[in-house]
């Protein structure tokens, strides 16, 4: 892996990016309001990601096909049933980072 300097690096240790991390302090110091989560296990990482956001106040993004998981069932139970309570379902046509 190749890091840069200033790059903050947060390892999991569960499913979701929160929990026994400081990736929140991390984007609450840069004043970081909205996250955009993409990746594999949609039902597991990307969902647990997501559900500890939205408890910390984040506004979610979810890049719905940048994300996978064990089956397309799987995908499309979190798709249509959990994460739009909880996030904003976008494609990656819809994204625009700013740097």
């Amino acid at each position: 892996r190749t890091y840069h300097e200033g790059d903050i690096v947060v390892l999991k240790h569960h499913w979701g990016a929160f929990t026994g991390t400081d990736l929140d302090l991390h984007l609450r110091r840069r004043g970081v309001r909205t996250l955009v989560l993409a990746g594999i296990a949609t039902n597991f990482g990307v969902e647990s990601t997501a559900r500890s956001a939205w408890e910390l106040s984040y506004d979610v993004v979810v890049v719905e096909n940048a994300c996978t998981s064990r089956s397309a069932a799987l995908h499309e139970f979190a798709v249509a049933n959990i994460l739009p309570q909880i996030a904003r379902l976008v494609s990656a046509d819809a994204v625009r980072l700013h740097g």
